[in-house]
């Protein structure tokens, strides 16, 4: 079949095979690059939240904590200020009041917890095995879908490192009276020194970041696609222009040879390999009409 095929035809088709080969190509190069951009900017948001959160914890842990820790015990209400966990969740859900950032999500997902808003889920508690089981683990990331949308997470341990802690978690009898009085003597109870009790959660939002990504990638490739587009337009008449028409013209020339019309020549004024392919047959012609009046003269 290719056989049958003309010169500009067959290069179409070749050419329309490159360009899908190209165009195939270099989408699969593009789609990696911007989906493995688009992680990496969730990635970065979410290691920079677990670390502004871990500054907070820290600060409630070192400054705050010793400031109040004495009232707890005269207060008729726990003071929840005094604990790193609620100072995380509290500047964070300040930090959500931004409409930008309502769908981020912080949680110390927690086992065991004293304040039930912090116990962990089916997917949480199953992160929390995870640290248990893994020591050495010290971080899990990853996607999961939320009702808010697709969500890339990133989960630390949490693990009761200073004696200090327990003074809250060990029994009800040490517990401070003000936390039996808000939260019971039922729950956040039993916990261990270096023992991990929880997951520390940042979930960013990656939708809308991936989207954009595949908007991105949609854009790259209309304006590579136009640009092949425009370029095999362009090499087609330019490979029409320069090709094929003077091959025509030879070919055309030929034929009236073929029926003895010798008074037609090979015109080409280009010296490149068709201008030297109209040349010898221009020789040959030549040769041919020798020839011929060779043959009329002995038949004469």
């Amino acid at each position: 079949m290719l056989k049958n095929l003309k010169i500009g035809a067959k290069f179409n088709l070749l050419l329309l095979l490159v360009f899908i080969v190209s165009v195939l190509v270099s989408g699969a190069a593009l789609s990696n690059v911007l989906q493995q951009k688009a992680q990496n900017e969730v990635t970065s948001q979410g290691f920079i939240l677990m670390q502004t959160m871990n500054a907070v914890r820290n600060y409630t842990q070192k400054q705050i904590n010793p400031l109040l820790a004495a009232r707890l015990e005269t207060e008729t209400t726990f003071i929840s200020e005094t604990v790193p966990a609620y100072s995380a969740s509290q500047v964070f859900t300040n930090f959500r009041a931004n409409p930008e950032y309502q769908n981020f999500l912080y949680k110390e997902a927690t086992l065991n917890p004293t304040n039930l808003r912090d116990k962990a889920d089916i997917f949480e508690t199953q992160l929390v095995e995870q640290f248990r089981k893994d020591s050495n683990k010290k971080q899990l990331v990853g996607f999961r879908t939320l009702p808010e949308g697709q969500v890339f997470y990133v989960a630390r341990p949490l693990q009761i490192q200073e004696q200090s802690c327990l003074r809250c978690h060990s029994t009800p009898e040490q517990a401070p009276k003000s936390q039996l009085i808000t939260y019971g003597s039922t729950n956040g109870f039993g916990w261990q020194l270096n023992e991990i009790v929880a997951a520390q959660i940042i979930s960013v939002p990656s939708t809308e970041i991936f989207n954009n990504a595949h908007r991105s990638w949609l854009l790259i490739m209309g304006i590579l696609v136009t640009i092949f587009v425009i370029l095999g337009l362009l090499i087609n008449f330019l490979i029409k222009k320069t090709v094929i028409q003077r091959i025509k013209r030879i070919e055309k020339t030929a034929q009236k040879v073929s029926t003895g019309d010798m008074s037609v020549d090979f015109t080409e004024t280009s010296s490149d390999e068709i201008g030297g392919l109209a040349a010898a047959f221009n020789r040959m012609k030549f040769s041919l009409k020798i020839a011929m009046d060779m043959i009329n003269e002995q038949g004469e």
